[in-house]
């Protein structure tokens, strides 16, 4: 994929061409999302506007489709590409991302087309076990349609913030492997919350709560997150381990909860612990 970025990076026709073309393709948008998020942190918002709007234009489409994946996640990158850009911290980025993905979680902007009460009558009678859930559910006083709705919002607002943090990082890389060799890797290996990014992080979960924004609450530990996954990358690149225990890691992380528990937790400690810094200061 590098050739093909180099190639993108010789002028904004190029650039254009390739975001225009791979934000048309079904399931390729990612990679036009990580060329306009490559220009605009190489060039800035500005000059790469030709590009930004290649790739949100076929985006747009696929939203009056009823995709809003395409378009969310490519704006989601460029504003994270745009932080990240101006103010050299992943952690701003990745918490204002965040907070804008809340936002469309609330907007509605991830609800279902088809009506969900129908879905849910459906669902009731095709299953014994659903619909003795569903009933459950009304004898607690809850809105079962709301609550579907607000859980299929939150699992697509989710992989649509973690597919923008992964078009960002590819882009980022690509701009090391052109302008930087190595500077992705040195980037990532450090990247840990300041106190007064975590303190945001919880004013923000707290705030939601109190205001009844649950989008905010499903979206704001994914910085945590990344913190942890950088920590992990960072102490194993410093003690030289192999890389099968990165591969290790990522099966354990995508397959077991808890493994995303102990990540979060340990990225909290190191907000203050600084473990790399301590591995650095012991070698």
């Amino acid at each position: 994929m590098l050739p093909v970025a180099r190639w993108s990076m010789k002028g904004m026709p190029q650039a254009a061409l390739v975001a225009l073309v791979a934000s048309a393709v079904p399931w390729l948008f990612w990679f036009g999302a990580a060329i306009a998020a490559l220009v605009t942190l190489r060039k800035g918002m500005a000059p790469a506007m030709p590009v930004i709007a290649a790739a949100a234009v076929p985006a747009g489409w696929w939203w009056t489709q009823g995709d809003p994946i395409p378009l969310a996640t490519t704006l989601l990158a460029l504003l994270m590409a745009i932080v990240l850009r101006s103010r050299m911290r992943w952690g701003e980025a990745l918490i204002l991302g965040s907070l804008a993905g809340a936002a469309m979680i609330q907007l509605g902007v991830f609800l279902p087309k088809a009506d969900t009460a129908l879905m849910l009558e459906q669902l009731r009678q095709s299953s014994s076990e659903v619909a003795a859930m569903l009933d459950e559910l009304a004898a607690q006083g809850l809105d079962a349609s709301r609550l579907a709705e607000l859980v299929i919002s939150g699992v697509t607002g989710l992989v649509v913030m973690l597919a923008a943090v992964a078009c960002l990082a590819l882009a980022r890389s690509w701009q090391a492997g052109l302008y930087n060799p190595g500077g992705f890797r040195e980037e990532f290996h450090a990247l840990r919350l300041t106190p007064r990014e975590l303190i945001l992080l919880v004013v923000l979960v707290i705030a939601g709560t109190l205001l009844g924004l649950p989008g905010i609450g499903m979206l704001a530990w994914i910085p945590l997150l990344m913190a942890g996954i950088g920590l992990t990358h960072g102490v194993v690149g410093r003690k030289g381990m192999n890389g099968l225990w990165l591969v290790a890691f990522y099966l354990l992380l995508i397959t077991t909860w808890p493994m995303i528990l102990i990540v979060l937790v340990v990225a909290l400690i190191d907000t203050f612990a600084d473990f790399r810094g301590r591995l650095g200061h012991s070698n």
